[in-house]
């Protein structure tokens, strides 16, 4: 573990990195940080963040209160995710992805920042995830894509456009519904 600010109330497990030598990162009160977690150094965190193991989160990102980065999870760096948020085991946000707050990603959920790899110039950018989203586990969201408040990603769903507020999207690529009365009213924190 290098220098970082944290509370006396800080849970940082034998193993994990937090920051470098050129300083550690913010991170506020009451955090659990798990074995073989890294943090780099300029990230900024709220209170009660909580990793698995093996989780990372990379430079300039920003985490609201109460956010848990799960095990092997990676948030790859210049992100911004609210508070509430839940990142389950696997799940992968690329650089320039915007997440609000009580977001909820299912394990392996894949956001993805590059609409041509390798093939072709272009310009990184991330998927917006508004307020009160579920993603199911296995599900792809595409560079660009906004989904709006309140939707519902099912599992192994691949989102290639914009998913608008209260919507269910489910298959590959996803089709739209209207959200099932079960599914309304947001993610409860």
């Amino acid at each position: 573990m290098t220098d970082a600010e944290t509370d006396a109330d800080a849970e940082v497990h034998p193993g994990a990195t937090l920051g470098s030598a050129a300083g550690g990162p913010t991170i506020g009160a009451d955090p659990t940080i798990r074995s073989h977690s890294v943090i780099y150094g300029d990230v900024t965190i709220g209170d009660r963040f909580t990793t698995g193991h093996g989780a990372v989160v990379r430079e300039g990102s920003v985490l609201g209160d109460d956010v848990l980065v799960g095990t092997h999870a990676v948030v790859d760096g210049d992100c911004t995710v609210g508070d509430d948020a839940s990142l389950q085991t696997g799940v992968y946000l690329p650089r320039n992805t915007t997440l609000g707050d009580r977001v909820f990603l299912g394990p392996h959920a894949v956001l993805t920042n590059d609409p041509y790899p390798l093939r072709e110039e272009a310009d990184l950018e991330g998927p917006t995830i508004e307020d009160d989203v579920s993603i199911g586990a296995n599900a792809t969201v595409l560079p660009g894509v906004t989904v709006g408040e309140g939707a519902f990603v099912a599992a192994n769903a691949v989102v290639t456009e914009d998913v608008p507020p209260e919507t269910l999207a489910v298959g590959a690529p996803a089709e739209y519904e209207p959200l099932p009365d079960r599914l309304e009213g947001g993610n409860d924190a």
